[in-house]
Protein backbone atom coordinates (compact mmCIF):
# COMPACT_ATOMS: atom_id res chain seq x y z
CA UNK A 1 0.00 0.00 0.00
CA UNK A 2 1.38 3.39 -1.03
CA UNK A 3 0.78 6.19 1.48
CA UNK A 4 0.37 9.48 -0.32
CA UNK A 5 2.61 12.23 0.96
CA UNK A 6 0.91 15.25 2.41
CA UNK A 7 2.45 18.45 1.01
CA UNK A 8 3.06 21.43 3.24
CA UNK A 9 0.05 23.71 3.51
CA UNK A 10 -0.20 26.80 1.39
CA UNK A 11 -0.31 28.95 4.52
CA UNK A 12 3.23 27.90 5.40
CA UNK A 13 4.52 29.35 2.10
CA UNK A 14 1.97 32.11 1.49
CA UNK A 15 4.50 34.88 2.07
CA UNK A 16 6.98 33.33 -0.36
CA UNK A 17 5.03 31.76 -3.22
CA UNK A 18 3.66 34.26 -5.72
CA UNK A 19 0.30 34.31 -7.46
CA UNK A 20 -0.87 35.73 -10.79
CA UNK A 21 -4.08 36.37 -12.71
CA UNK A 22 -5.66 33.69 -14.89
CA UNK A 23 -4.65 33.82 -18.57
CA UNK A 24 -6.14 32.68 -21.85
CA UNK A 25 -5.10 29.65 -23.90
CA UNK A 26 -2.63 30.43 -26.70
CA UNK A 27 -3.04 28.60 -30.00
CA UNK A 28 -0.02 30.18 -31.68
CA UNK A 29 2.80 27.82 -30.68
CA UNK A 30 4.37 26.57 -33.94
CA UNK A 31 4.04 22.82 -34.54
CA UNK A 32 6.94 21.07 -36.28
CA UNK A 33 6.54 17.62 -37.77
CA UNK A 34 10.07 16.20 -37.71
CA UNK A 35 9.19 13.80 -40.50
CA UNK A 36 8.28 16.61 -42.92
CA UNK A 37 10.62 17.81 -45.65
CA UNK A 38 10.47 21.43 -44.50
CA UNK A 39 11.03 20.72 -40.79
CA UNK A 40 14.38 22.54 -40.71
CA UNK A 41 12.84 25.73 -42.10
CA UNK A 42 9.89 25.55 -39.70
CA UNK A 43 12.25 25.14 -36.75
CA UNK A 44 14.36 28.17 -37.72
CA UNK A 45 11.25 30.28 -38.31
CA UNK A 46 9.83 29.22 -34.93
CA UNK A 47 13.09 30.18 -33.18
CA UNK A 48 13.09 33.56 -34.91
CA UNK A 49 9.44 34.37 -34.19
CA UNK A 50 8.61 32.57 -30.92
CA UNK A 51 11.66 30.95 -29.34
CA UNK A 52 9.57 27.87 -28.62
CA UNK A 53 7.91 25.20 -30.73
CA UNK A 54 6.07 21.88 -30.38
CA UNK A 55 7.53 18.74 -31.96
CA UNK A 56 5.41 15.86 -33.26
CA UNK A 57 6.44 12.65 -35.06
CA UNK A 58 9.59 12.86 -32.98
CA UNK A 59 10.43 9.15 -32.83
CA UNK A 60 10.53 8.86 -29.03
CA UNK A 61 8.48 5.74 -28.13
CA UNK A 62 5.29 6.52 -26.21
CA UNK A 63 5.93 3.70 -23.76
CA UNK A 64 9.24 5.36 -22.75
CA UNK A 65 7.25 8.46 -21.77
CA UNK A 66 4.45 6.66 -19.92
CA UNK A 67 6.79 4.30 -18.06
CA UNK A 68 9.00 7.10 -16.73
CA UNK A 69 6.00 9.23 -15.80
CA UNK A 70 4.57 6.31 -13.80
CA UNK A 71 7.91 5.85 -12.04
CA UNK A 72 8.06 9.57 -11.26
CA UNK A 73 4.58 9.52 -9.75
CA UNK A 74 5.51 6.47 -7.72
CA UNK A 75 8.36 8.45 -6.20
CA UNK A 76 6.46 11.70 -5.61
CA UNK A 77 3.58 9.84 -3.94
CA UNK A 78 5.89 8.31 -1.33
CA UNK A 79 5.72 9.58 2.27
CA UNK A 80 7.70 12.78 2.69
CA UNK A 81 10.15 11.06 5.04
CA UNK A 82 11.06 8.60 2.27
CA UNK A 83 11.50 11.31 -0.37
CA UNK A 84 13.68 13.32 1.98
CA UNK A 85 16.25 10.51 1.86
CA UNK A 86 17.10 11.74 -1.65
CA UNK A 87 17.61 15.30 -0.40
CA UNK A 88 19.12 17.81 -0.45
CA UNK A 89 19.91 18.34 -4.11
CA UNK A 90 23.60 19.24 -4.42
CA UNK A 91 22.90 19.69 -7.28
CA UNK A 92 21.56 16.18 -8.01
CA UNK A 93 18.83 14.72 -5.82
CA UNK A 94 15.41 15.72 -4.48
CA UNK A 95 14.16 19.17 -3.54
CA UNK A 96 10.76 20.45 -2.40
CA UNK A 97 9.42 24.01 -2.66
CA UNK A 98 12.90 25.55 -2.73
CA UNK A 99 14.13 26.22 -6.28
CA UNK A 100 17.90 26.46 -6.22
CA UNK A 101 20.01 28.05 -3.48
CA UNK A 102 19.04 31.72 -3.80
CA UNK A 103 15.61 32.06 -2.25
CA UNK A 104 13.24 31.23 -5.11
CA UNK A 105 10.21 29.24 -3.92
CA UNK A 106 7.43 27.49 -5.83
CA UNK A 107 4.64 24.93 -5.44
CA UNK A 108 6.85 22.15 -6.78
CA UNK A 109 8.85 19.03 -5.95
CA UNK A 110 11.57 17.76 -8.26
CA UNK A 111 14.42 15.33 -8.79
CA UNK A 112 17.48 16.57 -10.67
CA UNK A 113 19.58 13.87 -12.34
CA UNK A 114 22.76 13.69 -14.37
CA UNK A 115 22.32 12.61 -17.98
CA UNK A 116 25.52 10.60 -17.80
CA UNK A 117 24.06 7.09 -17.83
CA UNK A 118 26.96 5.85 -15.69
CA UNK A 119 26.20 8.44 -13.03
CA UNK A 120 22.42 8.53 -12.47
CA UNK A 121 22.12 10.19 -9.07
CA UNK A 122 23.00 7.75 -6.29
CA UNK A 123 20.62 9.65 -3.99
CA UNK A 124 17.50 8.90 -6.02
CA UNK A 125 17.92 5.22 -6.83
CA UNK A 126 17.75 3.88 -3.23
CA UNK A 127 14.27 5.37 -2.84
CA UNK A 128 12.91 2.61 -5.08
CA UNK A 129 13.76 -0.16 -2.66
CA UNK A 130 11.73 -2.90 -4.34
CA UNK A 131 12.95 -2.61 -7.95
CA UNK A 132 15.35 0.33 -8.35
CA UNK A 133 16.53 -1.02 -11.69
CA UNK A 134 13.06 -0.29 -13.15
CA UNK A 135 13.52 3.40 -12.43
CA UNK A 136 17.09 3.39 -13.77
CA UNK A 137 16.03 1.62 -16.96
CA UNK A 138 13.11 4.02 -17.46
CA UNK A 139 15.39 7.05 -17.05
CA UNK A 140 18.08 5.61 -19.33
CA UNK A 141 15.63 4.63 -22.09
CA UNK A 142 13.94 8.02 -22.01
CA UNK A 143 17.13 10.12 -21.88
CA UNK A 144 18.79 8.16 -24.69
CA UNK A 145 15.77 8.59 -26.98
CA UNK A 146 15.32 12.29 -26.16
CA UNK A 147 19.03 12.98 -26.67
CA UNK A 148 18.92 11.46 -30.15
CA UNK A 149 15.85 13.51 -31.03
CA UNK A 150 17.52 16.67 -29.69
CA UNK A 151 20.66 16.07 -31.75
CA UNK A 152 18.45 15.76 -34.83
CA UNK A 153 16.66 19.02 -34.04
CA UNK A 154 19.93 20.92 -33.55
CA UNK A 155 21.28 19.56 -36.82
CA UNK A 156 18.10 20.73 -38.53
CA UNK A 157 18.71 24.17 -37.01
CA UNK A 158 22.18 24.20 -38.57
CA UNK A 159 20.78 23.06 -41.92
CA UNK A 160 18.05 25.69 -41.79
CA UNK A 161 20.61 28.41 -41.06
CA UNK A 162 22.75 27.28 -43.99
CA UNK A 163 25.71 26.23 -41.83
CA UNK A 164 27.98 23.78 -43.65
CA UNK A 165 29.00 21.96 -40.48
CA UNK A 166 25.59 20.59 -39.54
CA UNK A 167 26.82 19.18 -36.21
CA UNK A 168 28.20 22.53 -35.00
CA UNK A 169 25.52 22.65 -32.27
CA UNK A 170 24.73 18.98 -31.68
CA UNK A 171 28.37 18.09 -31.05
CA UNK A 172 28.31 20.37 -27.99
CA UNK A 173 25.83 17.99 -26.33
CA UNK A 174 27.49 14.75 -27.35
CA UNK A 175 30.25 13.03 -25.42
CA UNK A 176 31.09 12.54 -21.78
CA UNK A 177 32.07 16.18 -21.19
CA UNK A 178 28.63 17.57 -22.07
CA UNK A 179 27.22 19.33 -19.01
CA UNK A 180 23.60 18.30 -19.48
CA UNK A 181 21.03 17.40 -16.84
CA UNK A 182 17.50 16.01 -16.51
CA UNK A 183 14.73 17.10 -14.16
CA UNK A 184 11.51 15.37 -13.12
CA UNK A 185 9.00 17.96 -11.88
CA UNK A 186 5.89 17.37 -9.78
CA UNK A 187 3.36 20.13 -9.11
CA UNK A 188 0.94 18.81 -6.45
CA UNK A 189 -2.74 19.75 -6.73
CA UNK A 190 -3.57 22.68 -4.50
CA UNK A 191 -7.27 22.82 -3.48
CA UNK A 192 -6.55 25.99 -1.49
CA UNK A 193 -6.27 27.81 -4.82
CA UNK A 194 -10.04 28.28 -4.66
CA UNK A 195 -9.46 30.85 -1.91
CA UNK A 196 -7.25 32.99 -4.15
CA UNK A 197 -10.21 34.77 -5.79
CA UNK A 198 -9.46 34.26 -9.45
CA UNK A 199 -5.68 34.09 -9.11
CA UNK A 200 -3.32 31.20 -9.81
CA UNK A 201 -0.46 29.90 -7.71
CA UNK A 202 2.96 29.98 -9.39
CA UNK A 203 4.60 26.57 -9.24
CA UNK A 204 7.84 27.64 -10.95
CA UNK A 205 8.51 31.35 -11.42
CA UNK A 206 9.28 33.16 -14.65
CA UNK A 207 12.71 32.34 -16.04
CA UNK A 208 14.73 31.30 -19.04
CA UNK A 209 16.76 28.07 -19.06
CA UNK A 210 20.53 28.49 -18.81
CA UNK A 211 21.65 25.72 -21.19
CA UNK A 212 21.67 25.51 -25.01
CA UNK A 213 18.29 23.84 -25.46
CA UNK A 214 15.46 22.50 -23.29
CA UNK A 215 13.16 19.63 -24.25
CA UNK A 216 9.99 19.36 -22.18
CA UNK A 217 7.34 16.67 -21.99
CA UNK A 218 4.40 16.89 -19.57
CA UNK A 219 1.20 15.09 -18.70
CA UNK A 220 -2.17 16.46 -19.78
CA UNK A 221 -2.49 19.00 -16.95
CA UNK A 222 -2.09 22.60 -18.14
CA UNK A 223 0.16 25.08 -16.38
CA UNK A 224 2.95 26.07 -18.76
CA UNK A 225 2.81 29.75 -19.67
CA UNK A 226 4.91 31.97 -21.93
CA UNK A 227 5.34 35.72 -22.12
CA UNK A 228 4.51 37.23 -25.52
CA UNK A 229 6.43 40.13 -27.06
CA UNK A 230 4.07 42.67 -25.47
CA UNK A 231 4.59 41.15 -22.01
CA UNK A 232 1.23 39.35 -21.92
CA UNK A 233 1.29 35.94 -20.28
CA UNK A 234 -0.64 33.16 -22.04
CA UNK A 235 -1.19 29.47 -21.30
CA UNK A 236 0.23 26.81 -23.63
CA UNK A 237 -2.28 23.97 -24.18
CA UNK A 238 -0.76 20.67 -22.96
CA UNK A 239 -0.03 17.77 -25.29
CA UNK A 240 1.20 14.66 -23.51
CA UNK A 241 2.41 12.95 -26.70
CA UNK A 242 4.51 15.88 -27.98
CA UNK A 243 7.62 17.78 -26.88
CA UNK A 244 8.00 21.51 -26.35
CA UNK A 245 11.43 22.86 -27.23
CA UNK A 246 12.98 26.23 -26.47
CA UNK A 247 16.48 27.65 -26.77
CA UNK A 248 18.49 28.37 -23.64
CA UNK A 249 20.33 31.25 -22.00
CA UNK A 250 23.81 30.44 -23.25
CA UNK A 251 22.48 31.19 -26.73
CA UNK A 252 20.35 34.16 -25.77
CA UNK A 253 20.31 37.43 -23.86
CA UNK A 254 17.16 37.98 -21.77
CA UNK A 255 16.84 41.69 -22.56
CA UNK A 256 14.16 43.54 -24.48
CA UNK A 257 14.68 41.56 -27.68
CA UNK A 258 15.77 38.20 -26.16
CA UNK A 259 18.76 38.14 -28.52
CA UNK A 260 20.65 34.92 -29.21
CA UNK A 261 24.39 35.10 -28.62
CA UNK A 262 25.44 32.50 -31.18
CA UNK A 263 23.20 33.99 -33.88
CA UNK A 264 24.06 37.55 -32.74
CA UNK A 265 20.45 38.72 -32.89
CA UNK A 266 18.66 36.42 -35.34
CA UNK A 267 16.74 34.19 -32.93
CA UNK A 268 14.34 35.22 -30.20
CA UNK A 269 13.56 33.38 -26.99
CA UNK A 270 10.72 33.57 -24.51
CA UNK A 271 10.31 33.69 -20.74
CA UNK A 272 8.16 30.94 -19.27
CA UNK A 273 6.68 29.84 -15.95
CA UNK A 274 4.43 27.08 -14.59
CA UNK A 275 1.23 27.42 -12.55
CA UNK A 276 -0.25 24.95 -10.08
CA UNK A 277 -3.69 23.39 -10.62
CA UNK A 278 -6.59 23.18 -8.18
CA UNK A 279 -7.40 19.50 -8.61
CA UNK A 280 -4.86 17.80 -10.87
CA UNK A 281 -1.14 17.21 -10.40
CA UNK A 282 1.23 18.21 -13.19
CA UNK A 283 4.23 16.05 -14.06
CA UNK A 284 6.90 17.27 -16.45
CA UNK A 285 10.23 15.90 -17.61
CA UNK A 286 12.90 18.23 -19.00
CA UNK A 287 16.17 17.46 -20.71
CA UNK A 288 18.55 20.43 -20.49
CA UNK A 289 21.27 20.18 -23.14
CA UNK A 290 24.42 21.88 -21.88
CA UNK A 291 27.86 22.17 -23.53
CA UNK A 292 31.17 21.16 -21.92
CA UNK A 293 32.16 23.48 -19.06
CA UNK A 294 35.18 24.75 -20.99
CA UNK A 295 33.21 25.50 -24.17
CA UNK A 296 33.48 29.13 -25.31
CA UNK A 297 30.14 30.74 -26.12
CA UNK A 298 30.37 33.26 -28.97
CA UNK A 299 28.49 34.18 -32.16
CA UNK A 300 28.99 31.75 -35.02
CA UNK A 301 31.14 33.54 -37.66
CA UNK A 302 29.12 32.05 -40.51
CA UNK A 303 26.00 33.85 -39.25
CA UNK A 304 27.57 37.32 -39.03
CA UNK A 305 27.57 39.82 -41.88
CA UNK A 306 30.83 41.30 -43.13
CA UNK A 307 31.99 43.95 -40.68
CA UNK A 308 29.39 42.98 -38.08
CA UNK A 309 30.66 42.96 -34.51
CA UNK A 310 29.63 40.67 -31.70
CA UNK A 311 27.27 42.23 -29.20
CA UNK A 312 28.64 40.09 -26.39
CA UNK A 313 31.88 39.26 -24.68
CA UNK A 314 33.20 35.77 -25.21
CA UNK A 315 32.64 33.53 -22.18
CA UNK A 316 32.73 29.87 -21.27
CA UNK A 317 29.72 27.82 -20.22
CA UNK A 318 31.38 27.36 -16.83
CA UNK A 319 31.66 31.15 -16.33
CA UNK A 320 28.06 31.68 -17.30
CA UNK A 321 26.75 28.74 -15.30
CA UNK A 322 28.44 30.00 -12.13
CA UNK A 323 27.01 33.48 -12.70
CA UNK A 324 23.54 32.17 -13.53
CA UNK A 325 23.26 29.98 -10.45
CA UNK A 326 24.23 32.90 -8.19
CA UNK A 327 21.22 34.83 -9.50
CA UNK A 328 17.45 34.65 -8.99
CA UNK A 329 15.17 33.01 -11.56
CA UNK A 330 13.92 36.22 -13.19
CA UNK A 331 17.25 38.09 -13.22
CA UNK A 332 18.91 39.28 -16.42
CA UNK A 333 21.64 36.71 -16.03
CA UNK A 334 23.54 37.49 -19.23
CA UNK A 335 23.73 41.24 -18.61
CA UNK A 336 27.22 40.86 -17.19
CA UNK A 337 28.41 39.44 -20.52
CA UNK A 338 27.07 42.20 -22.77
CA UNK A 339 29.52 44.63 -24.31
CA UNK A 340 28.97 48.25 -23.31
CA UNK A 341 27.47 49.07 -26.70
CA UNK A 342 24.95 46.28 -26.31
CA UNK A 343 24.02 47.53 -22.84
CA UNK A 344 23.45 51.03 -24.19
CA UNK A 345 21.34 49.65 -27.04
CA UNK A 346 19.27 47.61 -24.61
CA UNK A 347 18.68 50.53 -22.27
CA UNK A 348 17.68 52.84 -25.15
CA UNK A 349 14.74 50.63 -26.08
CA UNK A 350 12.71 51.43 -22.91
Amino acid sequence: MVVLSRPATLDHFSDLIKTCKHTSLFAGIPVVDLSSADAKHRIVRACEEHGMFKVINHGVPLDFMTTLEAQALKFFNLPQSEKDKAAPADPFGYRSKRIGPNGDVGWIEYILLSTNLDDISHKSLPIFKENPEIFRDAVEDYITAVKNMTFEVLEMVADGLGIDQRNVLSKLLKGEKSDSCFRLNYYPPCPELRALSGRSLIGFGEHTDPQIISVLKSNNTSGLQISLKDGTWVTVPPDQTAFFINVGDCLQVPNFFMILVMTNGRFKSVKHRVLADTQSSRVSMIYFGGPPLSEKIAPLPSLMAEGEESLYKEFTWSEYKKSAYRSRLADNRLGLFEKSAAVMLSNSQF
